[in-house]
């Protein structure tokens, strides 16, 4: 016994240092297999891929496209599954995951003939989310934004035509949005905060559907102010582009109320902001 006691030290650190190693050896070997790739080639893997597209595994396709860009960056394939891999997470409703990829794409393969899908996704993955008017309009507008790029970047696109029908709906949106507002303060008796909401909708939308009133409003909280100048010139100007709207006539006879005219001021904010709008572009 004591001489096995005598040999202990001399052996334990040996001992503990094989343990050590066994330990590691089998952690390698279980722990970050989800980090190797399978070993397939690169149109295997991205075969897989579009096998579980069509069978609406859109995640787990995700994460196969995303196998080849990483495990075969160089290939002829990995530069597609980046794009692929932001339309399967698109499908999947994972918008965040979706931008992601779609923006990655945009930056390393600017121009290729993946960029306007990827732009679009981008453009798509905020828009699928846009609210009610009613609601924070961040999303519209950040849509807004990705839809022009796209409309600028990729004119001829498959793409472009369903976008500048999306940008027509999203600035309606956004203008639908002040107009809210704009009511809100106006029966509130807010006038100048209620003209700041209808002036954005009439300098920055003024091709929705929602101007016409905006016009008709802004004169209404004029003529409370008694700015009574302004509101002539928003009724002349409502009058000129939408001569038969029904925003116009209300304008007018608010007008009439008080014994006044449609009357242009060409140095008022609301002629400058119409000056190179055609009539009736609304």
């Amino acid at each position: 016994m004591r001489a096995v006691i005598e040999r202990l030290p001399h052996r334990f650190p040996l001992i503990v240092m094989l343990l050590f190693a066994a330990v590691l050896s089998g952690c390698a070997s279980r722990g970050d297999k989800s980090d190797i790739g399978s070993g397939d080639p690169p149109e295997v893997i991205y075969a897989e891929a579009d096998k579980l597209m069509d069978k609406s595994r859109f995640i787990d396709a995700a994460k196969k496209f995303e196998e080849v860009d990483r495990d075969h960056p160089y290939s002829p394939y990995a530069r597609r599954a980046i794009a692929m891999s932001a339309f399967s997470y698109y499908k999947a409703g994972m918008y965040s995951e979706a931008i992601q990829a779609a923006k990655r794409y945009t930056t390393l393969h600017p121009g290729t003939k993946e960029s306007a899908l990827a732009q679009n996704i981008i453009a798509m993955s905020y828009y699928d989310r846009i609210t009610d008017p009613s609601r924070d309009q961040g999303r519209t507008r950040e849509a807004l934004k990705e839809l022009q790029t796209l409309v600028r970047r990729y004119p001829n696109s498959i793409y472009a035509v369903k976008a500048r029908n999306r940008i027509k709906i999203t600035t309606d949106m956004l203008a639908a949005a002040e107009m809210k507002v704009g009511r809100y303060y106006l029966t509130q008796k807010t006038y100048l905060a209620a003209i700041n909401r209808y002036r954005t909708v009439i300098t920055k939308y003024q091709t929705t559907a929602q101007v016409e009133e905006a016009l008709m409003r802004v004169a209404e909280a004029y003529m409370a102010l008694g700015i009574k100048a302004e509101a002539q010139t928003a009724t002349a100007v409502l009058g000129h582009n939408f001569p038969e709207s029904k925003w116009y006539q209300y304008a007018y006879k608010l007008l009439k109320t008080d014994g006044l005219e449609p009357r242009e001021s060409k140095t008022s904010w609301i002629s400058r902001a119409w000056r190179n709008v055609k009539p009736g572009s609304g």
